[in-house]
């Protein structure tokens, strides 16, 4: 797939991190791109800036996802990129020590299902979404038309200490890409995941204003470069998985070699 002005992309969690740096790499190759976002200031502010669209859309909710699409292939037509970048997610283990009771007490399974409701199901709704409007579009080289690539995480195979949720439902993101990939191959779509490690986002750079001996150790457990991604690097991933029109039904790892111990 050729990124240039012809390209329309939507990115999800565009307003922040690896999506923000996926929207500016988007851009800076000439495609036109729609932010998805619930921040909305944050999201109308950059997209002003990189000259990107922004649609509020809370990838919750299958009616605010509707609308986004609609939204956004009115502005700048039928996508031939997804990249899935936004989540919500609820921390904690299995079973723990309750300090108020003295006793013990588990992660609600209600809060299990908003992560799977933020992780997992928000994948297919995204996913699923774009490719309904990519299949009726006409084929490029090799009959391609579209490509849909979705933010999974190292955490997906080593997962720690209170990331049962995320941990799990990032697993399950892997698990759908090949199925995924399969249903779409006739239509001419592929789907891929990348599997970021610790990375440079808005929330780590946080702590390590509120922890830099703890920030500078988690540098040190990566094995090479002993430092945190990037986030261009992330969306210098995202590029090629959307450029290479072979790559399909693959999951990418992109950590610097770490490999989470259990805490």
């Amino acid at each position: 797939m050729i990124i240039d002005s012809s390209l329309s992309a939507i990115v999800t969690g565009g307003a922040s991190g690896l999506g923000l740096a996926t929207v500016k790499a988007l851009r800076a190759a000439g495609a036109k791109v729609a932010i998805f976002d619930i921040n909305q200031d944050q999201g109308a502010g950059i997209a002003a800036q990189v000259g990107a669209t922004f649609h509020r859309v809370d990838i919750m909710s299958e009616d605010s996802a509707l609308a986004g699409f609609d939204s956004a292939r009115t502005v700048q037509g039928q996508e031939r990129l997804l990249v899935h970048c936004a989540m919500v997610s609820k921390g904690g283990k299995t079973v723990s020590k309750d300090k108020e009771s003295g006793g013990f007490k588990r992660l609600s399974t209600e809060d299990y299902a908003i992560s799977a409701q933020g992780i997992l199901i928000a994948s297919y709704r995204m996913a699923s979404i774009s490719a309904l409007g990519m299949a009726a579009l006409d084929p490029l080289v090799d009959n391609e038309r579209g490509s849909i690539i979705l933010t999974s995480s190292a955490a997906a195979e080593d997962g720690q200490v209170g990331q049962i949720a995320y941990g799990s439902l990032k697993a399950g993101v892997n698990g759908m890409v090949l199925p995924m990939a399969r249903d779409l191959m006739d239509l001419g779509i592929r789907v891929n995941a990348i599997m970021p490690g610790i990375f440079a986002t808005p929330p780590m750079l946080r702590f390590k204003e509120m922890n830099p001996p703890m920030y500078e150790n988690l540098e040190k457990s990566v094995p090479f470069p002993r430092r945190l991604g990037q986030p261009d690097e992330f969306a210098s991933l995202a590029m090629e998985l959307a450029r290479n029109s072979y790559i399909n039904a693959q999951t990418f790892r992109i950590d610097g070699a770490i490999r989470f111990p259990p805490r």
